[in-house]
């Protein structure tokens, strides 16, 4: 089996190193020069845990290559996978399809004999179709079939989504393209995961409404923590008495400042735009879109009361920057609209992230980045959990508190426990949960 994967971003690249693990040969194609020389000398531009090893390990083996040419890869290989980005349309909230609809055209002059072309990016409801025509005006069906095969990868943890699935989603237009997509994750049936095979639209929308009804849970949740601090009631208890239901489950029922990430709020425009486009109007998942980007400023203004209503010329230092722990991504982060928020109120902001500050400095400005945590609390006048890595849950609250100016802590994650903490004599803000505050606060 030989592979080519066209795009050599997140998807493109964890799924191909994923595949030449399973044995095949795969090539990682990208327009891109200076990604592709990065990656022929084993630099990764993207942080993703294992990634590093798993592609040096497959490059080693033989197995995994990389290539700016489009044109040997695509004629060489028996699936080639379109993995290129759809980043939203301005103006709209479409997903901009230009990279996909270029690559089916580049594709399909190397079509000599039969080859299944496999959509992997994130496409709109009937995108698969236009590919299908794309090809078709200047090869002969006979030679090539399109199929849908979305990815459900999670940042900070793609290796382990890929390889121990929940499942796999696989679009066909017919039993040939369905044989062979059932010989590509053949070695996923030691792991018995389930290969749904769908029509190609449906497919399509399956991917969409995936990640809507997850963004939608954790924006329920978030409006219930608001409702059980006023309430004086506790929303992690809430979150397990509801999560315990089997027909509701308690993944991404976590409180806390919102949804970010490349996915999410990308996915819930194009999927508002589609329902538009086919007169079936989606009005949860506007609510949802427009209750998450109000929610991030608000975790701002909850910053500002926290420390006494006012954060002028005071110092605020930032634990975590990127939309979750485990990744370097600050696409729609969280971070960006509360540190904007906080500099507009006359803050100064300080910040650490272990991996993301970097990316970070392309999306906000006139802020501190500190080398360490330490260095980032010392002399603020408050702390402001935001990103839920492991290194931040295991800090001494003590330590804390003497370089803290003043004992302030907003935890936006719920990582810390509000008894500890106002024992500690901190004023300690959490998620949908009392408040405590220090009596010489």
């Amino acid at each position: 089996m030989k592979i080519a994967m066209i795009g050599s971003g997140y998807v493109g690249l964890v799924s191909g190193a994923c595949f030449a693990d399973f044995g095949y040969r795969v090539v990682c194609v990208d327009a891109d020069a200076a990604k592709i020389a990065k990656l022929e000398r084993g630099e990764i531009s993207i942080y993703e845990p294992g990634l590093d090893q798993l592609v040096a390990s497959n490059v080693a083996g033989g197995r995994l290559s990389f290539a700016t040419n489009l044109g040997e890869a695509a004629s060489d290989a028996d699936v080639v996978f379109i993995a290129v980005g759809t980043p939203s349309r301005r103006g709209d909230g479409h997903a901009d399809l230009r990279h996909v609809f270029t690559v089916a055209a580049e594709v399909a002059a190397q079509i000599s004999h039969y080859k299944v072309i496999a959509i992997k990016s994130t496409v709109p409801v009937g995108t698969g179709d236009r590919v299908d025509e794309i090809i078709r005006r200047s090869k002969s069906p006979s030679l090539f079939s399109v199929v849908s095969n979305p990815e459900f990868l999670r940042e900070g943890a793609a290796i382990e989504d890929f390889k121990r699935p929940d499942r796999v989603v696989v679009g066909v237009p017919d039993d040939r393209s369905r044989a062979v997509m059932e010989a590509v994750y053949r070695p996923l049936s030691l792991n018995r995961a389930p290969v749904l095979f769908t029509d190609r639209r449906s497919s399509e929308i399956v991917k969409y409404a995936t990640n809507a009804f997850l963004a939608t849970k954790i924006t329920f949740i978030n409006e219930v923590a608001d409702l059980c601090e006023r309430a004086g009631a506790d929303v992690q208890q809430v979150a397990r008495g509801i999560g315990f239901d089997g027909r509701i489950g308690p993944k991404f029922l976590n409180a806390g400042p919102g949804y970010g990430g490349s996915c999410f709020p990308k996915d819930i425009s194009a999927l508002i735009k589609t329902g538009s486009d086919f007169e079936a109007p989606l009005r949860i998942a506007e609510t949802v879109s427009l209750v998450n980007e109000e929610r991030k400023r608000a975790m701002g203004r909850k910053v500002i009361k926290a420390c006494g209503g006012s954060v002028k010329n005071r110092t605020i230092a930032l634990l975590g920057l990127a939309f979750k722990p485990n990744t370097d991504d600050m696409r729609e982060a969280p971070s960006i609209a509360i540190v904007q928020v906080l500099k507009d109120a006359g803050a100064i902001v300080r910040a650490y992230d272990p991996k993301a500050m970097e990316n970070a400095k392309g999306f906000m400005d006139d802020v501190k980045f500190a080398p360490s945590v330490e260095a980032c609390l010392d002399g603020a006048d408050a702390m402001v959990l935001v990103t839920e890595w492991d290194m931040f849950r295991a800090l001494d609250v003590m330590e804390i508190k003497r370089r803290l100016k003043q004992p302030i802590v907003v935890d936006l994650r719920n990582v810390y426990r509000p008894d500890e903490m106002e024992a500690a004599g901190f004023t300690y803000v959490s998620i949908g949960r009392e408040s405590v505050r220090a009596t010489s606060a």
